[in-house]
């Protein structure tokens, strides 16, 4: 893990902390500080971090800085040390407090992975200013004796993790990416023989196993991922995965099996089907198009009745779409397919929105 953090030169107790989280978590990171953008650019590009650790928020180099580490797909972190709080905005030149409100600084604060506020009462009046609720609490070791360096130093390394450990997707090589399509092959089909190649899962040691089954966990798919690990062979990931450590979207909810959100099989596939297209539609998911292409294997199939009723409910297009992304996804073959693939537009649509469903 790499962590860089940037704070400003001129305010002691904000480097005193700093440099209590420096020395502390040296052991467990590759950790840099820096106090001017000089020095920050050096480190952004030699030391390339995971997460920018951003202390104070009204001074304009940590947000250029906050935004160049962004470019370069760092994540962000702010503790603001109490620079949010109602009485230190409201002592603010009021033509510098609404620029850099609407310039920089609501950004800086709605783009951070989280928020670090230093006690109870900062963390309440953050959470007021509704500018970003991913807040967490962590006394400061510096101005209180409620917390020791080291228990500072252990529960900013927690959040951290945290962070690395969000939208897992994002962060995995292209390797785990294709290894977890061929897991889920295995997993739909309960057989490897459907897989189309097994070259992905050859040297398991090579698969980012922690990030694979965290994003597994949070998409709400890791019984046909355990299942399909099984199927194949492979070796038991040793990972204590922790579902709940980790930041998502506002909007997130745990997806839910489709027939809990459009209702049990009732024996006519094709309206089963039209139904499951039309959620998909709604949301794809990656949960739904797993249990999509479950459904689309079936031998009660008529691909010519269902081609029938989505040309009558103008979902043809979509559906074809939709074919291409369960291709890449699912591997679903194309015999299975009642409409050919299609790769446009609302292809490239499909596959963000299942790209993004957990990026923050």
């Amino acid at each position: 893990m790499k962590i860089l953090h940037i704070f400003p030169k001129n305010d002691t107790l904000i480097s005193q902390h700093v440099r209590i989280l420096v020395d502390g978590l040296s052991q467990r990171a590759d950790i840099r500080m820096a106090d001017n953008f000089s020095a920050f650019k050096q480190h952004l590009q030699t030391q390339e971090p995971d997460i920018l650790h951003c202390h104070g928020c009204w001074n304009y180099t940590i947000a250029r800085a906050a935004k160049a580490a962004q470019q370069q797909n760092a994540r962000i972190i702010l503790t603001p040390h109490g620079q949010l709080e109602p009485w230190i905005v409201s002592q603010q030149n009021i033509h510098e407090k609404i620029s850099k409100e609407l310039l920089w600084q609501k950004r800086m604060v709605t783009h951070a992975y989280c928020l670090i506020a230093l006690g109870k009462l900062e963390r309440e009046n953050l959470n007021k200013l509704g500018w970003n609720h991913r807040t967490e609490e962590i006394h400061n070791a510096v101005t209180t004796n409620t917390i020791t360096h080291q228990e500072m130093c252990d529960k900013t390394y927690d959040i951290y993790q945290k962070v690395i450990d969000s939208n897992t997707l994002e962060l995995m090589d292209e390797l785990s990416c294709k290894a977890l399509a061929v897991i889920l092959k295995a997993g739909i089909t309960g057989d490897s023989r459907w897989c189309k190649s097994l070259d992905a899962v050859k040297r398991p040691q090579d698969i980012d196993w922690r990030r694979l089954l965290l994003y597994a966990e949070h998409e709400n798919i890791r019984n046909y991922v355990d299942y399909g690990i099984s199927i194949l062979g492979l070796p038991e990931p040793d990972n204590d995965i922790q579902p709940s450590a980790a930041y998502f979207p506002d909007t997130y909810q745990t997806p839910k099996p489709l027939k809990e959100i459009i209702g049990e099989y009732q024996g006519n596939e094709t309206t089963y089907l039209v139904k499951m297209i039309k959620q998909l539609h709604k949301q794809p998911l990656l949960l739904h198009m797993i249990e999509f292409t479950r459904e689309l294997m079936r031998d009660t199939v008529n691909d010519d009745q269902l081609k029938e009723a989505l040309a009558e409910k103008r979902l043809g297009g979509f559906a074809g779409s939709l074919m291409q992304v369960l291709s890449e996804q699912t591997q679903l073959d194309e015999g299975y397919m009642p409409i050919p693939p299609l790769d446009n537009r609302q292809t490239r649509q499909i596959r963000r929105l299942i790209t993004n469903h957990l990026k923050i």
